[in-house]
C-alpha cells in the first residue's frame, strides 16, 4: 500500500511541522526543533512514511 505525499505533508502540519525551504530533492520540514528532509516523490510506502513520522517524533500513523 502507498502513502500519498499530500497525506503525509498534511499529518506533519497537522502537528505543527511546516516547509522551512526547499532543498535539491527535499522539502524541508521542521517544528523549530527537529528538521526532516521529505523527499519529493507523489507517493511513499508505508514503511517510509511511517520512519518519517518517527524522525518527527509522531506517532505512526500509515
Amino acid at each position: 500500500m502507498s502513502v500519498k505525499r499530500k497525506d503525509l505533508l498534511n499529518y506533519l502540519e497537522q502537528n505543527g511541522f511546516y516547509l522551512l525551504r526547499e532543498g535539491g530533492n527535499h522539502s524541508i520540514y521542521t517544528n523549530n526543533i527537529k528538521t526532516i528532509p521529505v523527499k519529493r516523490h507523489s507517493t511513499f510506502d508505508r514503511i517510509t512514511a511511517n520512519e518519517l513520522c518517527k524522525q518527527a517524533g509522531l506517532e505512526k500513523k500509515f
